[in-house]
């Protein structure tokens, strides 16, 4: 590994430690995402706290906190494998963020965003993959399941040498996940427009 590769590494995990969130939510002077709603700094968890712009910001924040590194790192020539180890850092520092207790988020965003500079025909197929397992499942949780578990698959027919940089960071979105899938499995995990049905309701 050379000393830029690393110094990469190091940039992009620092990055992806800044909570936007959280931050973002400061701003607007909503609740805490990590105290409130479901817990998780992230897009989905802003917007049921009432801030659609707000949440908006946060998703463009969170993809761009995985998309710089790895693009920087792509114009850099830094080989892909080590592109991949770049994109996990983000990934880390949004999970595990350095700046904020180690209380992040689930790293769907900023994942997308590291997948982004491989093409935007994979990002295209995510995200399509994304919302076809929504509106069929209504669970946000298990359409960022089936999405990561079919970036390696998609990533193989789009550029084949980033398939296993891209298995790995879905490893890591799916252990991520793991109580959700607990939560799915004993049918607990709730519908996201049950979510804003009684959001609404109360209001």
């Amino acid at each position: 590994m050379t000393p830029l590769a690393l110094l990469m590494i190091i940039a992009a995990y620092l990055l992806g430690s800044i909570s936007s969130a959280v931050l973002i939510s400061r701003l607007y002077r909503l609740p805490d995402p990590r105290k409130s709603g479901s817990g998780n700094p992230g897009a989905t968890n802003v917007l049921r706290l009432g801030g659609k712009s707000a949440a908006a910001m946060v998703l463009v924040a969170d993809i761009l906190k995985g998309m710089l590194p790895v693009w920087i790192s792509y114009f850099l020539g830094i080989n892909p494998f080590l592109l991949g180890i770049i994109g996990i850092a983000a990934c880390l520092g949004h999970i595990y963020p350095l700046f904020f207790h180690f209380q992040g988020g689930k790293g769907v965003a900023t994942a997308l965003g590291a997948l982004a500079p491989i093409g935007w025909d994979l990002s295209g197929m995510l995200i399509g993959t994304w919302i076809i397992a929504l509106a069929v499942t209504g669970y946000s949780s298990a359409a960022s399941l089936i999405a990561a578990l079919s970036a390696p698959m998609l990533t193989w027919l789009v550029k084949p040498e980033y398939t296993m940089p891209v298995s790995m960071l879905s490893c890591l979105i799916i252990f991520r996940h793991h109580e959700n899938i607990r939560r799915l499995l004993d049918g607990e995990e709730t519908k996201i427009w049950d979510k804003f049905a009684k959001k609404n309701s109360n209001s």
